[in-house]
């Protein structure tokens, strides 16, 4: 295949479980740039959490973030695409978890919104080289309300996603880390954001290589021409992925590029 363009999902696929990208890494990517194909991260994280992340690649371009809820330019910080939810389809979730003091976040395409920090959360924050916003409980929500994430333990997040199985949902909630529940709109997933920023650029899917590592990652995976699991991704993942390749500790996306695209 000759690809145009290649989507990559950041934590635990792009970055080792350091949270670094790795020579290598770095070095493939930016070959594949140097060759003219488009890189695009498709990341979980908010705009201000990924640019930073593109900046260690030395990279510019656009991005899509909060699980395809944006699309942004990295130059400009144009919002070329959102999904936004309303806000009292998002209450009962901030409800149940302010009654269970279970930590969430809210979020726009470039700010993140926070009612108070733990240390565990303070460190996870720190790492994902996000800058939360205090806000009150009291305070109205933010504007352009794209998306709200669930931090806890796995024990506790499991707990939640078992309980919410008997919800009737006005909004999509999907699994994006062991440690992360994503609420958003029902129609914004990876996917269908590579499918919108592909139609913009005019690139099929047979074009597109996409790399990731878990449940949030399987739209974009099965979008693209070719997609691939990293090792270290869940069974079901795996399942749905044209290629498995070696975990994102043992430079997965480098080997993936270096056999694929640099050749």
């Amino acid at each position: 295949m000759k690809f145009r363009m290649i989507a990559l999902d950041v934590d635990g696929t792009l970055l080792n479980d350091h949270h670094e990208v790795t020579p290598r890494v770095r070095q493939a990517v930016r070959a594949a740039a140097e060759q003219g194909l488009e890189i695009v991260l498709c990341t979980g994280r908010g705009s201000s959490s990924a640019l930073p992340v593109l900046q260690q690649l030395g990279l510019k371009g656009t991005m899509i973030t909060h699980n395809g809820a944006s699309i942004v330019d990295s130059e400009t910080r144009e919002i070329i695409y959102e999904t936004k939810i309303e806000h009292d389809l998002v209450q009962r979730y901030v409800t149940f978890c302010r009654e269970r003091g279970i930590h969430f976040d809210m979020n726009t395409a470039f700010d993140l919104y926070v009612e108070g920090m733990s240390e565990e959360a303070k460190e996870m924050y720190s790492k994902m080289l996000a800058k939360p916003i205090m806000r009150s409980s009291s305070d109205a929500y933010p504007e352009s309300l794209l998306k709200m994430s669930i931090f806890a333990s796995k024990l506790v997040m499991d707990a939640v996603e078992e309980e919410w199985k008997s919800w009737q949902h006005d909004l999509q909630s999907i699994r994006s880390g062991d440690y992360f529940i994503d609420v958003q709109h029902l129609e914004a997933s990876k996917g269908k954001a590579l499918e919108q920023l592909a139609s913009m650029r005019g690139i099929p899917r047979d074009q597109i290589l996409a790399m990731g590592n878990y449940y949030n990652d399987t739209g974009m995976i099965e979008y693209a021409g070719w997609g691939v699991a990293m090792d270290n991704s869940p069974t079901e993942v795996k399942a749905i992925a044209d290629e498995v390749t070696v975990s994102n500790n043992e430079d997965g996306v480098a080997l993936v590029i270096e056999q694929r695209v640099l050749v």
